[in-house]
């Protein structure tokens, strides 16, 4: 016995919606709210898809699980597009916050430091970012830990009034890392 599949067969209704439209509702009873949001009771189903013909607008389920369920007269399509501009909108006013990476020596010169500084000082108050500190040791310079301390100490102190430190200086390997977040804004 040979099958032959259908068009109907293949589609598949409602996958990527969130409300029922029209005839994909089920309830014999619904409460409707007309297109300007305004309760008109509680009618039959067929009563719901004549309104909504007659007013050509969708007849959308808006809350499924309330006895009988809640349904509204309105374009689906620019409700739709208004919800998706409306969540677009949520999206881009969200900071996403990175950890920028200043890397220091225990020989930085004043020159470069200061360069440094003023970098890791724009990260943290002006672009609201982290800052991460790396103080690498090369050869010997590991058993100098307190220059590299007290380095860190003054990137601390001299940023103290734009960040607080999130993690405090500790040493992995043959670096020594300290994270600074911008402080609050009151």
């Amino acid at each position: 016995m040979c099958t032959i599949a259908t068009f109907a067969d293949r589609r598949t209704p409602n996958v990527e919606r969130k409300h029922r439209l029209n005839r994909e509702i089920t309830a014999p009873m619904v409460r409707l709210n007309g297109p300007e949001n305004e309760p008109l009771g509680v009618v039959s189903l067929m009563e719901a898809l004549r309104l909504s013909s007659e007013y050509d607008v969708d007849l959308v389920e808006i809350s499924a699980t309330a006895e009988p369920p809640v349904c509204r007269l309105m374009d689906y399509g620019k409700f739709k597009y208004l919800e998706q501009k409306k969540a677009a909108d949520a999206k881009s006013k969200q900071k996403i916050i990175e950890v920028k990476e200043v890397k220091f020596r225990p020989g930085t010169d004043e020159g470069d430091y200061n360069i440094k500084m003023r970098n890791l000082r724009r990260f943290i108050a002006d672009d609201g970012d982290k800052g991460k500190v790396t103080l690498r040791f090369r050869g010997r310079e590991i058993t100098h830990q307190d220059i590299g301390m007290r380095l860190l100490e003054r990137i601390r102190d001299e940023l103290s009034d734009v960040s607080v430190v999130e993690h405090m200086p500790k040493l992995e390997g043959r670096q020594m890392i300290m994270v600074l977040a911008p402080k609050k804004k009151s």
